[in-house]
């Protein structure tokens, strides 16, 4: 049975590097973090100072070594600069074999195909290392390009959850999306690791 143990694994795609998050990536995360749009249906916390954006990177890195998440930094190869995050925010094997993912762009990367690379990673690393044989997706509602992401790597949308997630606006809906194992394999997107 998969066990993290704080083991963060490098993951390589075409163009992009998911790897441990380090300090050197605080002032591009206090960016991201930073903008309206990312955080608009993410419920991710805007960051003031540089020192919250090194501690965020601290909590996200510890996740994986108490086994309740496990967080990449999205690094684009060419610039190696960090552009997002993504990773598991939990997971759940015996009784159910599944994982919640979870993702954020910086939004000047956005519509150029790097989430994707990183969405095919995740599923991959979730499928063939980990052991799931179900992941999910919880999408606010109106985030509509977190929608069509999501749909065109064959997740299905399985329904709503009403008032699923609190956020300082108050309760929010969110949509659940799934792929399955099964699904994933008629996909043909293996990627070397």
């Amino acid at each position: 049975m998969y066990v993290c143990g704080g083991n963060i694994p490098q993951l390589e795609g075409e163009r992009i590097l998911l790897r441990r998050m380090r300090h050197e990536d605080a002032l591009s995360l206090l960016e991201c973090w930073s903008r309206k749009e990312v955080r608009e249906h993410s419920g991710i916390p805007e960051l003031d100072t540089l020192d919250h954006a090194v501690e965020m990177i601290q909590f996200l890195n510890a996740l994986s070594e108490t086994e309740d998440g496990l967080r990449w930094g999205i690094v684009d190869k060419r610039s190696d600069e960090w552009i997002g995050s993504c990773g598991y925010n939990m997971w759940q094997l015996e009784g159910a074999y599944r994982g919640e993912i979870g993702c954020e762009l910086s939004s000047s990367y956005w519509g150029q195909g790097y989430m994707s690379e990183a969405i095919a990673l995740l599923l991959q690393y979730g499928f063939k290392e980990m052991g799931l044989h179900r992941i999910e997706a919880l999408v606010d509602p109106r985030n509509e390009r977190a929608g069509r992401l999501f749909r065109a790597q064959l997740f299905q949308m399985e329904g709503r959850l009403r008032d699923y997630r609190h956020t300082t606006d108050g309760f929010h809906d969110v949509h659940i999306y799934s792929i399955l194992h099964s699904d994933w394999l008629k996909t043909d997107k293996e990627i070397s690791l």
